[in-house]
């Protein structure tokens, strides 16, 4: 028997089909001139501001920003709890601009999996470890019989290393063990993204560390596409891709790529970072570049054969 096509190979195939690929075509996750404009006591706040963002299938990343930098009202979007007011939005060829309410609920339980901050809110206090890893299998129905249940809980318990706790209550639990629990629950159903608000806000940073091993096992050994967001820049150094927003916009991206060397064999990382440039050709400079040239208002431009020169206005 053949085995079933992942959706980027799906998407590859479409794109092929008409000759004109769709932004993100073969993307899992497409953000195109994402906006959220919300209006309160009659005036309207821009959350976001024709956001572009592009996640690839089997992704682990971060999206990082400030309070009110608009990445909780992304992360809202993504998960299905809010509706964009323009642009596009698809996860896993779903447009989350046209979903029915029953379409978003699917969505929720079928394909994507969720853990907030507050390890209060994703488990249930009278139910045992295993049950809250059972309950999304009950509610879904995609494993009926109670073996197939019970093994998928377990397997899931192993994995993030909190099968000791499948019998205890959250309340019998460390703060770092309700957390990997709940990352049990949200890949219960086995979504194809996994979705992370401030996981490990409430969390020291050795639990935190431990929070991101199980979050890399999840990608490594189950192929989830995870997004984790924060606004905590030392998650950085946990994932290979960072995407930073700010003023409602992806504006810059930190790479991660490992180096051998080769005549020692010791491994580093090595990190870079890139400036976001959106569809609209808009470009957001990095702030303290911006404060060391004093950069205000208008800035000289320069096309050389290979780079575009960016300087302060009247200095050319």
């Amino acid at each position: 028997m053949t085995a079933n096509p992942s959706f980027t190979e799906l998407a590859h195939r479409v794109a092929e089909a008409d000759g004109t690929p769709a932004y993100g075509h073969d993307a899992l996750i497409t953000c195109d001139r994402l906006v959220r404009v919300f209006t309160t006591d009659g005036v309207e706040v821009q959350a976001l501001q024709g956001l572009d963002l592009l996640v690839r299938e089997g992704e682990l990343m971060a999206l990082v920003g400030a309070s009110g930098s608009g990445k909780s009202t992304l992360m809202n979007i993504l998960a299905g709890l809010d509706t964009p007011t323009a642009g596009a939005a698809r996860v896993a060829g779903r447009d989350l601009l046209t979903m029915t309410a029953a379409d978003r609920l699917a969505y929720r339980r079928e394909v994507v999996g969720f853990v907030w901050q507050q390890t209060a809110r994703n488990l249930l206090p009278y139910l045992t470890a295993a049950q809250n890893v059972a309950l999304p299998l009950q509610l879904s129905g995609t494993r009926k019989g109670r073996r197939a249940r019970t093994e998928r809980v377990l397997e899931l318990l192993e994995l993030l290393q909190v099968a000791d706790c499948r019998d205890r209550r959250p309340q019998q639990m460390s703060g770092g063990q309700q957390q990997r629990v709940a990352i049990a629950v949200a890949l219960a159903n086995g979504p194809a993204v996994l979705l992370a608000d401030e996981p490990t806000g409430e969390l020291d940073s050795h639990t935190a560390a431990q929070i991101f091993d199980a979050f890399r096992s999840a990608n490594e050994t189950l192929g989830t596409t995870i997004v984790i967001v924060t606004h905590d820049q030392a998650v950085a150094g946990e994932v290979r891709r960072t995407v930073a927003i700010r003023d409602g916009r992806t504006s810059t991206e930190v790479l991660r790529r490992s180096e051998i060397d080769a005549a020692t064999g010791h491994e580093t990382v090595v990190a870079r970072e890139y400036a976001m440039l959106d569809r609209a050709g808009r470009l957001q400079l990095p702030a303290d570049y911006l404060r060391a040239l004093d950069m205000r208002d208008r800035v000289a431009l320069e096309l050389e054969a290979d780079h575009i020169g960016v300087w302060p206005d009247g200095t050319r």
